[in-house]
């Protein structure tokens, strides 16, 4: 008889996997253009996307576990969001105080690649059906990185108008605030998830 908790897996794993990959991709990229163009929000982002990929590694892993496996792996998740929004914030701290240049057009250029990216995966996820913890956490990923684009993109237009670093520093930030909010979401809904699985069991 077909477990029914696993009915949806192979959907689940052939989408997990199609993120995975498109978020190492973007993630590199981001890498890439926030070191050749001297910006924070880039290498925020490339940073988040690559944390995304962990977590979309963890989530494919999950899929053939148990219960309280999954609900381990989406707290993982919480918690690396949290120390990657902490590692954003040093390194905005570290371009304030020391300077930097960032190029507008590789920030919009960017911003609008990686938009289109983020898109293509919040849609694909959005089309499974029950979703569990870490599939929900792996949506909030991609929905935070969605948001963060347009910030890039806005910031990348007024760093190339006023040839000013702080549209960078000030997406940088942001990117660390949606990040800490993203983790703390997850955080709980794995604690809520823990709690609804025990009171099963009883």
């Amino acid at each position: 008889m077909t477990d029914p908790a696993s009915a949806g897996a192979p959907a689940e794993r052939r989408t997990l996997w199609i993120v995975l990959m498109l978020n190492v991709g973007i993630a590199l990229a981001f890498l890439i253009a926030g070191i050749s163009g001297d910006s924070s929000a880039l290498l925020a982002n490339g940073l988040d996307n690559l944390s995304d990929a962990a977590v979309y590694a963890l989530s494919l892993i999950a899929l053939s576990r148990g219960a309280k496996w999954k609900t381990r792996a989406a707290a993982v998740s919480g918690v690396m969001l949290l120390i990657f929004a902490g590692g954003i914030m040093l390194d905005v701290g570290r371009r304030y105080l020391q300077g930097s240049e960032p190029i507008g057009i590789t920030m919009m250029a960017m911003s609008a690649v990686a938009a289109v990216v983020n898109f293509i995966c919040l849609k694909l996820l959005q089309r499974l059906r029950e979703p569990d913890v870490n599939l929900r956490a792996a949506t909030t990923f991609s929905f935070n990185d969605f948001i963060s684009n347009g910030g890039i993109l806005i910031a990348g237009l007024l760093v190339w108008w006023l040839g000013s670093n702080w549209p960078d520093l000030l997406v940088g930030l942001l990117a660390a605030a949606i990040a800490v909010k993203g983790g703390v979401e997850i955080l709980r809904d794995a604690r809520e998830e823990a709690r609804r699985d025990r009171e099963a069991k009883e």
